[in-house]
């Protein structure tokens, strides 16, 4: 009997081979999308995680010095019982060579395993190098062996820390860092007796850079759920459509004796059957996208984070696995309800069937007040919450509560449109959308949802655009910036430039205030700092306090997590100094600080410029020849409007992965609405007939229906605008304070709406123009079965 009843069951998609392929193309897009940010995800997460086998990082303390350790204190450290290892580090060819000692490396030499003869190979001669493929073929000619290691993290290469000297050009008695192992022998003198001035930086469990790149992987993952949110909406309403359209069957089967358990539990099989099936069409299309976006997203984490990620995708189990079960789950979701109902479906049910459940006033109202609820719940999480998780659970009650909104808001809008109408046609066009609009719904809060994401992305990468360009002509304000190569370079680059330029020196340290990571800076007391930087607060004569050395400048960032305010004191080395003002530093993850360039120095006199900046009072060509004479050549210069441009571009490579996915999702909804549009057309025949019988041609129908549609689509867009306010407002004012520390402006292009709006338009012309022509194309014949069959 079960073959039978499988037979039965599935004879009905030879029948309706267009919602098979709806079904399952719902599912596979939506799948396709998450997995796609997923692999994206697995793949950074996987290349911080080498990062930090390979640096130490996350598992074991360092030590460190500003400007570096010497050998003296190394070695005063090892005589002492410090279980301590060298680390030589720098950038070659774009390349990070690390240069460890593997025979008091802790951790041995990360993850490159290696036997007795491997070990001898590193040690002698011209020393070994091991690398990715990628980086070994980016390192300049050298007489070292280069072998291959693939689980080395990206753009990163080992090897002893002698030849790792020689590569970079350093004196391999200056160590970067010191790795601490885990077990110390039980007694050691204390370190600022062995080694006065180093400072012991605490493992973090885990890489940092993984921790500081969360906000960005969970932005990706909000984008993935929103993506898989519009894929389900197709798919509930398929599945919907599809058991609907089979009650008659299941009407007939048990009449001829199959136990409705055995039929429910055989339907829910198929629907396995197809997720899985949908799944791995989605696996296989995400792992696709996530290959396209992946070199712009490993752009983007470069130049923000300076994280290294791989620029090649590898298959994961682990994405893989959850590809297939969200693809399930998400089925599951979708199928339940419509398996429930036939459960509970009597003997002799009608089996009319219908597209969707209609729930009628009462369930609008229901739908209205639900909706409103969430809504409110959205407002109080900002309100009262706190944290990255509570901005996106808000961002999740806005975005569901605002879709549950959109069908009693057109509802009640058709309603006032056919009340207004004149004439009969005009008011059956209203009425006509009124009574699809319960079929259109779940595809009409799909794209509710997708112009949504697309009004408040595009809000808030407006805002960032604007202010960020805003930001740029106020901080790079020099004509030229210089990277002299040393101290000593430096120092006879300011006396060669007297007169002819103002010279501004970089002098940065790294450091922690109130245990938030910051980087110290020295601002020269010229006139052109006042004149180009802008404070979103600060107190009476900023510019004079930090000249005299009576007041720091502090970012936004560091402000908000150390609970900073104008006035209070903030603690640095050297002592305690009041905040005089608060600047914006957009882009920086980390913190900052900035001191009048006397304090500075007294601060910290072993550090010195080894970049400056130049505002030219004289010819730009004598400048470089001024310059070339000290011997730094045009390639350590860069003038202001390339590196304004450096600058825009890693902007432009920041958003270029949510705006392709702003842009698929909103594909993915006008897919939804032509999927419903065109599961409905058959359905609509009892509605249509009627009125081609009184006198309306097939043609004048068809352009009903195009009429009809994009008069959905628009009030739909007009319904999106304040959702995606609201939702861009979030992003600015909530998320991003939560999860890189500074609030932007809030910045609104009606440009950008008025696109949108035609995109809508555009969305719902083009959705409804297939089954507009198969209406126009509807024989005759078929239209007078209506009334043959009594319908």
């Amino acid at each position: 009997m079960r073959r039978q009843i499988a037979r039965a069951l599935w004879s009905h998609w030879r029948r309706a081979p267009l919602l098979l392929f709806t079904l399952v193309a719902g599912l596979a897009l939506a799948t396709a999308l998450w997995s796609g940010v997923q692999a994206i995800n697995a793949e950074a997460r996987a290349s911080y995680d080498a990062a930090a086998a390979t640096l130490g990082e996350g598992r074991f303390d360092q030590l460190v010095r500003e400007g570096g350790i010497a050998r003296a204190d190394y070695v005063a450290l090892r005589r002492a019982g410090w279980q301590v290892s060298p680390v030589i580090e720098g950038r070659l060819g774009g390349v990070r060579i690390v240069g460890l000692d593997p025979l008091t490396a802790p951790g041995g030499i990360g993850p490159v395993a290696m036997d007795e003869s491997d070990l001898a190979a590193f040690l002698s001669g011209d020393g070994a190098v091991y690398g990715a493929q990628a980086a070994l073929d980016a390192l300049p000619p050298g007489p070292a062996e280069r072998v291959l290691a693939p689980d080395v993290a990206p753009g990163t290469v080992l090897t002893d820390i002698a030849v790792a000297a020689g590569l970079l050009g350093r004196d391999p008695a200056v160590i970067d860092r010191l790795i601490v192992a885990e077990v110390q022998p039980r007694i050691v003198p204390p370190l600022d007796e062995v080694a006065p001035g180093l400072t012991r930086r605490t493992a973090q469990g885990g890489a940092d850079i993984g921790r500081l790149t969360d906000s960005f992987h969970l932005n990706l993952t909000a984008f993935g759920l929103l993506a898989f949110a519009v894929g389900i909406f197709i798919v509930h309403g398929a599945i919907g459509l599809a058991f609907e359209e089979r009650r008659p069957l299941v009407r007939t089967l048990r009449a001829l004796g199959a136990p409705l358990s055995t039929v429910v539990w055989m339907m829910g099989l198929e629907l396995l059957a197809l997720a899985l099936i949908a799944g791995a069409l989605g696996l296989a299309l995400g792992f696709a996208l996530a290959g396209a976006l992946l070199p712009d997203v490993a752009a983007t984490l470069r130049g923000l984070y300076g994280a290294e990620v791989a620029g090649s995708l590898s298959l994961r189990p682990g994405w893989a696995l959850a590809a297939l079960g969200i693809s399930v789950g998400g089925a599951a979701l979708a199928g339940a309800s419509a398996l429930w109902r036939i459960a509970r479906m009597p003997l002799l049910a009608a089996g009319r069937p219908r597209a969707w459940a209609r729930g009628g006033a009462r369930g609008l109202a229901l739908q209205a007040v639900a909706g409103a609820l969430l809504l409110a719940v959205a407002g109080g999480i900002v309100l009262v919450g706190g944290g990255l998780g509570a901005g996106f659970a808000a961002l999740g009650a806005l975005l569901v509560g605002g879709a549950l909104l959109l069908p009693p808001l057109l509802d009640r809008a058709l309603a006032l449109g056919a009340r207004t109408a004149r004439g009969p046609v005009a008011g059956w066009l209203w009425a006509d959308g009124r009574q699809q609009l319960p079929g259109l719904s779940l595809a009409l809060m799909a794209l509710l949802l997708a112009m949504a994401a697309n009004v408040g992305v595009s809000t808030m990468v407006g805002s960032f655009r604007s202010t960020f360009t805003a930001f740029l002509d106020q901080r790079l304000f020099a004509d030229l910036y210089v990277d002299a190569g040393d101290g000593d370079r430096g120092a006879a680059l300011e006396a060669a430039l007297a007169g002819r330029a103002t010279v501004l020196p970089v002098l940065i340290v790294t450091g922690e205030v109130s245990g938030v990571p910051v980087e110290i800076q020295a601002a020269r007391d010229v006139p052109a700092f006042a004149a180009n930087w802008r404070f979103l607060s600060a107190g009476p004569d900023p510019w004079g306090a930090l000249a005299s050395g009576r007041g720091a400048f502090v970012s936004e960032q560091l402000a908000r997590r150390a609970g900073l305010s104008l006035g209070e004191a903030v603690d640095l080395p050297g002592g305690a100094l009041p905040v005089v003002a608060i600047h914006a530093d957009y882009g920086n993850p980390a913190g900052q600080v900035i001191l009048g360039e006397a304090a500075f120095r007294a601060r910290f006199p072993e550090v010195s410029a080894e970049r400056f900046g130049l505002l030219l009072d004289a010819p730009e060509a004598e400048i470089r020849a001024a310059l070339a004479d000290l011997g730094i050549d045009d390639s350590a210069i860069t003038d202001q409007a390339a590196l304004k441009a450096f600058s825009l571009g890693v902007f432009e490579r920041t958003f270029s992965v949510t705006g392709a996915l702003n842009v698929l999702t909103l594909a993915v909804a006008g897919f939804a609405m032509l999927m419903s549009l065109l599961t409905l057309a058959a359905m609509r025949l009892p509605q249509v007939a009627p009125v081609w019988a009184s006198g309306l041609t097939r043609v004048q129908l068809g352009r009903m229906e195009l009429a009809r549609t994009a008069l959905l689509a628009g009030f739909t867009a007009l319904a999106a605008l304040p959702l995606g306010l609201a939702l861009a407002w979030m992003l600015l004012a909530v998320v991003n304070v939560a999860a890189f520390g500074w609030r932007l402006p809030m910045m609104l292009f009606p440009g950008d709406w008025a696109r949108l709006f035609a995109l809508a338009l555009l969305a719902g012309a083009l959705a409804s123009a297939w089954p507009a022509w198969r209406l126009a194309r509807t024989p005759p014949a078929q239209l007078l079965k209506v009334f043959a069959n009594e319908r």
